[in-house]
């Protein structure tokens, strides 16, 4: 493996982040990109399921990537809540089927975790405070790092906040799943918006965390591969209420937003979990595009953007 000639397997492609990873590292030369989905293949995406084990040792062997970049999991934290079998499947038994296959490759494995390994409680999070997750979610992305990392594999986690980004479908992030409900509460006769005021996010740009990730790769592809536990934030605070005023203000709505000050969600949810990413960027790693530039960025096209439950 040398800097201008690597081969990158990229699984979970067709998701938000995946889709932006894809977009970043078609433009290096003389990189190779794998992209791998479970549902939404085409001409360039390889069909994958990654609860298949048998299929992700011969996709690694038949491939041979260099670096593994994992950006499949299930997300969603009442779904991971009701359903901890799948869960697990997806954020830990997979990851480890990965691990396996890639350290009989000699790949190196970039998995993407969250933040809400956290309980909230005492931010800012560095990469080595003890975790301590509320749900169901939380735990299992906490399993699955420690299966990357207790592999014997060649492997980095990247922990990552809430991501928002250009979408295929509103309801892709937590972020943009805000803006019909804004729309609708600016009508005549139209109820008020609810939105949380009461938990602080850090919205991170998926095409920012996208060059961490060139950058991480890049590093390693030079012989200077990163391992271990890292992380990345967005540095501008705000609930989703200041989510909802700055998107309501993008769009030039009148919006009706009432701020709901206690948490009201069934799935238990970390107050703030803002992670501290001084590591990557005391070595040169990094972008951060400020969120009103980025969210005008993302709503351009609104709404022509699907408003489905997102699969």
């Amino acid at each position: 493996m040398t800097g201008s000639r690597l081969k990158v397997a990229l699984i979970g492609a067709s998701g938000l982040l995946g889709r932006a990873v894809a977009n970043e590292l078609a433009d290096v030369a003389g990189w190779q990109v794998v992209r791998t989905a479970r549902s939404r293949v085409g001409p360039q995406i390889v069909k994958l399921d990654i609860r298949d084990d048998a299929a992700i040792s011969g996709f690694i062997a038949r491939e041979a990537p260099d670096a593994i970049v994992v950006a499949a999991a299930e997300r969603r934290p009442d779904v991971c809540e009701n359903d901890p079998a799948l869960a697990r499947a997806l954020n830990v038994d997979a990851l480890r089927s990965i691990a396996r296959a890639a350290r009989e490759r000699g790949a190196w494995v970039l998995s993407i975790s969250t933040d809400y390994v956290f309980d909230g409680t005492k931010p800012p999070y560095f990469p080595d405070d003890p975790p301590s997750p509320l749900n169901a979610y939380g735990r299992s992305k906490l399993e699955g790092e420690r299966a990357l990392i207790d592999s014997g594999a060649k492997a980095c986690v990247l922990r990552l906040p809430l991501l928002y980004g250009p979408v295929l479908d509103w309801n892709e992030s937590a972020v943009t799943s805000l803006t019909p409900a804004i729309v609708e509460s600016a009508k005549s006769g139209a109820a008020p918006a609810t939105m949380d005021a009461w938990a602080t996010r850090y919205p991170t740009f998926t095409p920012d965390v996208a060059v961490v990730i060139r950058q991480m790769i890049e590093r390693h592809a030079r012989g200077e591969t990163i391992g271990g536990i890292t992380q990345w934030s967005g540095d501008e605070p705000m609930t989703k209420f200041d989510i909802a005023e700055r998107i309501a203000r993008v769009l030039k709505v009148d919006a009706r937003l009432v701020a709901q000050r206690t948490p009201t969600d069934s799935t238990p949810r970390p107050r703030d979990c803002h992670l501290d990413s001084s590591v990557l960027e005391a070595l040169g790693i990094g972008r951060r595009t400020p969120f009103d530039t980025a969210i005008a960025q993302v709503l351009a096209n609104y709404p022509r953007a699907r408003t489905r439950e997102t699969q």
